[in-house]
């Protein structure tokens, strides 16, 4: 049987590492190929979640997890946003990653002494530095794309416009991998700060995507039909295959390694005690925080629902590169007054929870949620309606996928920006809740299901990712 390995490698962050690690685990499980995978790590001191998750996967089997010898890093001259910090920190790491990716190629060779090939190389979206590394050791390198379709299909679009030309503010835009115009409060930070946001690197990087030998993206053809078919006509001409292998999410998610199991205990301990499909869950992804008059204006909104409410809260982060705190405890007069004792029996406020295992939890009957895709994924799964509330990165993008495109969502917010302050007011969180909730008379709810049994199918054997899994591994044993 012929044998073959792959490398990945991904952005230093649990929201690109994840599902990392995930495709790596359909690439080995998949229709019984012999295929191993070596995961190289790169880490941030202002990531330390991520050693934790790798030890917590240390003994997947025939997945090998290699920590890259760290460098110091980029000096605060060399960079004026989040990503062209972290692009800078994984370039500055490519002697490392080179001399790593030699050593796997001399090693590992099966019993009767055959060697077993290194066929590819696969990287995140801000990783696009590691082709040069890929081309110089003649290796095949691959995008795995964590985000949709559709914004795959929207930064290649951005990459079309002169490098000086800003973005219109005033009109809609016209991209090929959207059915409807995309307005312009929804286009993301970067390209409204585009100085402060780094927009010069996502299009560097945007532009490196066709030097690759084949494009992985998390999703499935029955989620974004007209996004992939845009992208697999000549609207993105020299574009690379594209493969839809998801939806791949992590089932166990982070209850098997967050340090925080006392909390992960009672919050599911108080879902088990609510009927089922009575609980609003409310999270706004690792990276969300909120002001004190926004948290009020939330309580505010829930409270007049009457629903039962899971509510995670984050304290901002003090730090630019840091994520946002857990509150070490809650002060009261961060709520309403009385809103902690009017809402005892009925809701629970926490720090960080448990998402997947949450919306696994039958109790769960609606998701307020930043539209992370992967969150996306992971609520689209378990059948668990969203209402959306995007804040930062391509989130306004897959909120208005999610309302306008493929309508299976609420609308409580396409974008935060467009009022003063930002504020979500009350009366806005309760007509979303509501309008959740409700289910417009159950229509929403019943798609959502309908696209749960989707996503399910389509990683079973002849379902569309399944067999798109299948050519993609066909082309790595190509190379065998």
């Amino acid at each position: 049987m012929k044998r073959a390995k792959v490398a990945i490698i991904a952005t230093p962050a649990i929201g690109n590492l994840v599902p990392a690690v995930e495709f790596a685990t359909h690439l080995i499980n998949h229709h019984h190929r012999c295929i191993s995978v070596a995961i190289l790590v790169i880490s941030m001191p202002q990531r330390p979640l991520i050693d934790d998750y790798v030890i917590s996967r240390t003994s997947t089997q025939h997945i090998r997890f290699i920590q890259i010898h760290t460098v110091d890093p980029p000096p605060p001259d060399q960079y004026h946003s989040t990503i062209e910090f972290i692009s800078l920190h994984i370039e500055n790491h490519k002697p490392n990653i080179k001399q790593t990716l030699k050593n796997l190629m001399d090693v590992d060779a099966v019993p009767d002494s055959v060697p077993v090939p290194l066929v590819g190389l696969f990287i995140d979206m801000f990783c696009t530095s590691m082709i040069d590394v890929a081309n110089d050791l003649g290796i095949p390198s691959y995008l795995f794309f964590t985000s949709p379709a559709a914004y795959l299909g929207f930064v290649l679009h951005l990459t079309t416009f002169p490098a000086t030309e800003s973005i219109s503010l005033a009109t809609e835009l016209t991209v090929p991998s959207y059915a409807n115009p995309v307005p312009p409060n929804v286009l993301p930070s970067f390209c409204i700060k585009r100085k402060e946001s780094g927009y010069s690197t996502f299009i560097h990087h945007a532009l490196r995507y066709k030097e690759t030998k084949g494009i992985v993206v998390n999703t499935f053809q029955e989620l974004e039909p007209y996004a992939l078919d845009s992208l697999s006509s000549s609207k993105y001409f020299g574009l690379p295959p594209v493969y839809p292998v998801g939806p791949i999410i992590d089932h166990f998610g982070p209850a098997k390694w967050h340090p925080n199991r006392s909390g992960q205990e009672k919050i599911i301990g108080w879902l088990d005690r609510q009927p089922s499909g009575s609980v609003v869950f409310l999270c706004l992804g690792s990276m969300g925080s909120l002001s004190r008059t926004q948290v009020r204006e939330i309580a505010t909104g829930l409270e007049r629902t009457g629903y039962r409410f899971l509510w995670t809260l984050r304290e901002p982060a003090k730090a630019k590169l840091e994520l946002p705190n857990d509150y070490k405890e809650f002060d009261e007069n961060l709520f309403p007054d009385g809103f902690i004792d009017r809402t005892a029996e009925t809701g629970l406020v926490c720090g960080w929870a448990p998402q997947v295992s949450v919306l696994a939890h039958e109790a769960i009957g609606g998701f307020v949620s930043h539209c992370g895709w992967n969150s996306i994924l992971e609520s689209l799964w378990y059948g668990v309606p969203i209402a959306t509330w995007p804040l930062y990165a391509e989130q306004q993008l897959n909120a208005f996928e999610m309302v306008k495109e493929i309508g299976l969502s609420v609308e409580l917010r396409l974008d935060s920006r467009d009022k003063s302050s930002d504020l979500v007011l009350a009366e806005e969180v309760e007509r979303g809740v509501r309008e959740l909730m409700d289910g417009r008379d159950g229509e929403l709810r019943r798609k959502v299901k309908e696209m749960s049994e989707k996503s399910k199918n389509a990683l079973m054997e002849n379902g569309s990712s399944f067999g798109s899994l299948g050519n993609l591994i066909d082309i790595l044993f190509s190379n065998v």
